[in-house]
């Protein structure tokens, strides 16, 4: 593949950031370090002022997919063409089906599609419907031999991909048992069937429609129910598409509970907002639709960046999932029909460093971390991908954080007629993309090769996860050692006022005074409560006869025999 040095840079990982060079053979960093000499026929690349990171990867991707009646407009090829574009060297895309299909023939299919296209390498979630015997072999098949550590469970989409609670609990314990992670689309399908059917009955058939009948709290209440289920399996949950503030809350709560618990914001939901569905045009505002769909609230793109640089989110992708306009136009007249999807894997690097680092809310330490690092120890690959060391894969990105950016239609790779981040200027973008030890981008041109991504395997029980969930298994609530009631034990099959009759629980309690009498016990064999515990004269109705050997007989004060 030949030699390339990186001269002069600052190389950034996610927990330092040194000057030094980066010396590439093979498809492999063989070399990182200050003033390394250049061997005869090596590509030299001038850094200087310039970072040099890990390719991002993008944890969240839906190339060539047959969606809502139609397929999405990027395939492997244009799709991660695109991704190089941006600086993402790795994508990971959910193989997702029509549900008759097994999962391991889904597998095959799609591996077959992304070898012979994809231009970086890549890696697939299996996506899994409802659970049964073929349902669970072909997990353990996946995840021990095909190399899938991970399988996304769809909370809404009723009556196509929604898979139920109880099914969804025997999925996360048969991921928690072969060491995968069950990742969650988290809304509740079903109050959205009927919120849809009433926002329709008002009339409403445009694309606010989707973003109404589709509210925060819906997407809160699932996610905040998944977090609950992993929490009582003891198993990690991996939350895809955080869109909402109280999604993120809910997130940030189940790690605060100690759960162990992953949450993805994407590049969307992280730099524009649903006000765009309220648009006059109705293609700008179809362009928009997704699942969770934008929040209206302008203040959640800053807000869920804000939790992406403290740590309560933990990585990025993007749901990129794109169809052109005649596309979408399958709902004009039905927000229902609007095939979900927006784009992002070419913007995903630039709009997080600009509104993440440039703005201030986190340094470019956490910028590699949370476009890179954390999904490769998510899923169990690093530091094969998503690190710049001795040995890594030379995945490398050579980043100018000073170069200004406006985001078009008209200028991006992706194969879509439409750019939700459109006219957006936005600082800091790549100079030079090296996937796999080969040069696709540099002075502004793209020379990828179709096909030359490969299969990377994400291998089960990730320590960055299960080391957590295997200390906690070993921790047991203690069983309390009591003597065996031998008491009576009433039938249910008989009258409970008879057993109560023959039984000492039956008989009333001898009040300590002849002034107080009793009336029936109540059903529940409880002491009628019209009954007076006290007389005016300060005795109790369960006062004893005092024993012989008690010397005060009065409160201090003297005894009170009336009612003065």
């Amino acid at each position: 593949m030949g030699r390339v040095l990186i001269q002069g840079g600052t190389v950034v990982n996610h927990d330092r950031a040194f000057k030094a060079d980066v010396f590439i053979e093979d498809g492999i960093i063989k070399d990182v370090g200050e003033n390394l000499v250049a061997i005869e026929g090596t590509k030299l690349i001038d850094a200087s002022g310039k970072l040099v990171i890990p390719g991002g990867i993008d944890t969240h991707t839906h190339l060539d997919l047959l969606f809502m009646g139609t397929r999405t407009g990027d395939d492997f090829y244009t799709g991660t063409r695109a991704a190089l574009a941006g600086g993402t060297t790795m994508i990971m895309n959910f193989i997702l089906e029509n549900k008759q299909i097994p999962l391991l023939e889904q597998y095959d299919m799609n591996k077959t599609r992304a070898e012979k296209n994809a231009c970086c390498d890549f890696a697939f979630h299996a996506c899994v419907y409802n659970f049964n015997e073929q349902v669970e072999k072909d997990m353990e098949v996946l995840t021990k031999e095909k190399g899938i550590n991970s399988f996304k469970m769809f909370m809404a989409y009723k009556d196509a991909f929604m898979i139920s609670d109880a099914d969804m609990i025997k999925v996360f314990k048969k991921c928690k048992e072969l060491g995968a992670i069950p990742m969650v689309h988290a809304e509740n399908g079903d109050v959205i069937d009927e919120c849809q059917q009433k926002i329709k009955n008002l009339g409403i058939t445009g694309p606010e429609g989707h973003l109404l009948s589709r509210p925060e709290s819906l997407e809160a209440e699932a996610t905040n129910r998944a977090i609950t289920i992993a929490h009582e399996v003891n198993s990690p949950v991996y939350i895809v598409h955080v869109m909402s503030k109280s999604a993120a809350n809910a997130v940030s709560e189940g790690k605060r509970k100690g759960t162990v618990v992953i949450g993805e914001p994407i590049a969307a939901g992280l730099a524009t907002d649903g006000t765009h569905y309220y648009n006059k045009c109705w293609r700008h505002s179809a362009g928009h639709v997704m699942s969770p769909p934008l929040r209206d609230d302008i203040s959640t793109p800053g807000y869920l960046m804000d939790l992406l640089a403290s740590g309560d989110l933990e990585l990025t992708g993007t749901d990129h999932c794109v169809f052109n306009t005649n596309q979408k136009a399958l709902g004009k007249d039905d927000f229902s029909k609007i095939p979900n999807g927006v784009n992002g894997v070419e913007d995903r690097m630039t709009v997080i460093w600009d509104r993440g680092v440039k703005a201030g809310k986190m340094d470019p330490c956490r910028f590699v971390a949370v476009t890179s690092t954390n999904a490769a120890k998510v899923f169990n690959i690093y530091p094969q991908k998503g690190y710049i060391g001795k040995g890594s894969d030379a995945d490398v990105v050579v980043w100018d954080p000073e170069q200004s950016k406006t985001i078009s239609v008209k200028t991006h790779n992706q194969a879509v007629d439409f750019n939700i981040f459109e006219g957006m200027t936005c600082q800091g973008a790549p100079m030079v993309v090296i996937s796999n030890g080969k040069i696709v981008l540099e002075d502004g041109n793209l020379h990828v090769s179709q096909g030359a991504g490969r299969f990377v395997e994400t291998p089960a029980f990730s320590d960055y996860l299960f080391e957590r969930i295997k200390k906690r298994d070993s921790f047991h609530p203690l069983k309390v050692e009591r003597e065996a009631y031998t008491g009576l034990v009433v039938d249910p099959t008989k009258d409970l006022e008879s057993q109560m009759a023959n039984s000492k629980i039956g008989e009333p309690p001898v009040a300590g005074h002849a002034n107080f009498h009793h009336r029936p016990l109540t059903k529940s064999g409880a002491r009628n409560l019209q009954d007076s515990s006290f007389s005016l004269g300060g005795e109790q109705w369960d006062d004893q006869p005092l024993k012989t050997s008690t010397r005060v007989k009065n409160p201090p004060g003297g005894k009170s025999s009336g009612i003065f």
